[in-house]
């Protein structure tokens, strides 16, 4: 063979084993997994699911390392700052507690420690009916509608009126939050959210005559000003007349005035006397005085 031409192949054979051992070793490095060194700090996670109202045990929790530099916000890396807390939201199986999704230390168990600071919790009986057929859950919004008479009037001024609009439920029954299904329950009780001014005006509502429930969508939080509906309306005869009231009389001040004398009689003519004289064939008439007129 050609001594130029082997030496020609080996160096071709060299090179490709360089580039082989090149590309070998990138590749290597690209799979191979990095080590990268962070600082990590305990986490308190839940277990399982943890529905509202729930009293967090031990055995609810665990630790988990979780990275320092994306550490939840009001997150806890004890467990004992959890325990004995009431879930005032939802938690899921493998989320991190945090102070928003939990009750005060020693701020009572149950529905009370989900009602916030200055709210107040009502409870109303309903029925089938009032209750929308049972799709009163908790979590949902309601108006509350009243139907009475007002007070002074008769039957036909019966009328029915919104006096709440946008209200929380945050209880059905015994239960504060929905199934999984949200299925429809007859239940004998709402739980619902309100000021302490609107608990007053539920509370008279309820007793004074009778309330009806209004289901809304969550998502509309608009409050609108009806004017409520009277017996009369429904008829097409409009709002009933009121009665009027008598008509009180009316005092004239009038101003005295003296009677003016009556005009005094214009005097009667004087009345002439004529005398026929008459002499021989002379005739005469003579006026001999004056008679004044006799008075009847």
């Amino acid at each position: 063979m050609d001594k130029r031409f082997m030496t020609v192949l080996g160096m071709s054979v060299l090179l490709a084993l360089l580039v082989s051992g090149i590309f070998y070793q990138i590749t290597v490095r690209a799979n191979s997994p990095r080590k990268q060194k962070y600082d990590t700090k305990d986490l308190v996670v839940a277990t399982g699911d943890l529905p509202v109202g729930a009293t967090v045990k031990p055995s609810d929790l665990h630790l988990v390392k979780w990275p320092a530099d994306s550490y939840p916000k009001g997150g806890f890396s004890k467990i004992e700052d959890v325990v004995d807390r009431a879930v005032v939201s939802n938690v899921l199986a493998e989320e991190p507690l945090v102070a928003g999704r939990l009750s005060e230390k020693n701020a009572g168990v149950g529905l009370s420690s989900v009602i916030p600071a200055g709210m107040r919790a009502v409870s109303v009986a309903v029925n089938n009916v009032i209750g929308v057929a049972g799709f009163v859950l908790p979590g949902t919004r309601v108006d509350v509608l009243v139907t009475g008479t007002p007070a002074g009037r008769g039957d036909s001024t019966r009328m029915t009126t919104t006096v709440l609009q946008n209200i929380l439920v945050i209880s059905a029954g015994t239960k504060i939050q929905p199934d999984s299904r949200g299925q429809p329950e007859n239940v004998p009780v709402v739980t619902m959210l309100v000021t302490p001014e609107q608990a007053e005006i539920l509370t008279l509502a309820s007793n004074e005559g009778r309330i009806q429930l209004v289901l809304r969508n969550p998502t509309d939080d608009k409050t609108q000003k009806p004017v409520g509906v009277h017996v009369a309306a429904l008829y097409g005869n409009g709002l009933p007349d009121k009665p009027k009231a008598p008509a009180q009389p009316r005092t004239v001040q009038v101003k005295a005035s003296v009677p003016l004398p009556p005009p005094a009689a214009a005097p009667p003519a004087p009345v002439k006397q004529v005398v026929e004289m008459i002499r021989g064939e002379k005739r005469a008439v003579e006026t001999v005085g004056v008679e004044k007129p006799e008075k009847n």
